[in-house]
């Protein structure tokens, strides 16, 4: 039965690792979220390695400076792999191909370096998209004329970041797998990187293991994140351990007037989506 623990270190006895989502979670795109990363810090001071796991379509090492802009501390993680590390793998066979590439030029260290050639869903061999072009302004329903065409000739969707939406400020903006969602409903092939998929948590629990020095006991992984259909439908598909973060995307379902999760809101998200949680928590905090 999931429990409501008043804080990470109340589960301190129970796990060895964690796999702690990073948007939503230590930051929402605007400013870090100070408890939170204090609460990573200290897990990772006296009980063991924090992985950040990130649905980001850029490579890890290219997402760091982003961290690091908003100020999130190195010491908060000892780890970090991203649905871009996961999509680099994706590409690989389709090196030297024509590529219908959506999403922002920022995104543009997930497909260095692979000679690929940029061409439109008339004459491309696949999509690779990260995102939309303008997440500010646009919306998946703009694309819809575009993606009809590339759906009708069978091309393959790569999905370099499987999210649906994710929290900027206080507005939830648009990310790839809405995309994904409505190229699939065409009839188009879609192939996700990323959580809630396997290949993420192979790489994170491989990233865990080194970190540690032996093999992961997964009985004492936790994974913490504040999507349902990506982080806890993740960790519950991989059979491990999940916390909940409530208010982040679905706070305005979970969390009442008084900013305390309300517990029959929480385990309803859960329930739509035939997903279980470990433990629920509005906040990270230590």
């Amino acid at each position: 039965m999931m429990d409501f623990p008043a804080g990470l270190s109340a589960l301190s006895d129970r796990y060895d690792v964690v796999l702690c989502d990073v948007w939503g979670v230590i930051h929402n795109g605007v400013q870090n979220f100070p408890e939170a990363c204090d609460a990573l810090v200290k897990w990772g001071e006296t009980q063991g390695p924090v992985v950040l796991i990130s649905n980001s379509p850029r490579p890890s090492p290219d997402v760091v400076p982003q961290l690091d802009g908003l100020n999130v501390p190195r010491a908060a993680y000892s780890g970090f792999v991203t649905s871009g590390d996961a999509t680099r793998a994706l590409l690989t066979p389709h090196r030297g191909k024509k590529v219908w590439k959506i999403g922002p030029e920022r995104d543009a260290p997930l497909w260095a370096g692979l000679d690929l050639t940029l061409a439109g869903p008339e004459d491309a061999d696949f999509i690779l998209s990260s995102g939309l072009y303008d997440d500010e302004t646009e919306v998946p329903e703009d694309y819809r004329e575009r993606l009809q065409i590339a759906a009708d000739r069978g091309l393959l969707f790569i999905c370099a970041n499987p999210d649906r939406v994710v929290q900027r400020g206080d507005r939830l903006i648009f990310c790839a797998g809405a995309l994904a969602d409505l190229y699939e409903s065409l009839g188009g092939p879609v192939v996700m990187a990323g959580k809630p998929y396997g290949a993420m948590y192979d790489l994170a629990l491989e990233k865990a293991a080194a970190l540690l020095g032996r093999p992961v006991d997964r009985s004492r992984v936790l994974c913490i994140g504040d999507g349902v259909i990506t982080d806890v439908k993740g960790a519950h598909d991989q059979k491990l351990a999940c916390l909940f973060i409530a208010k982040g995307i679905h706070g305005e379902t979970a969390v009442g007037p008084d900013g305390q999760l309300i517990p029959d809101a929480v385990q309803a998200l859960l329930d739509a989506e035939a997903v279980g949680a470990t433990h629920a928590i509005g906040d990270l905090v230590w």
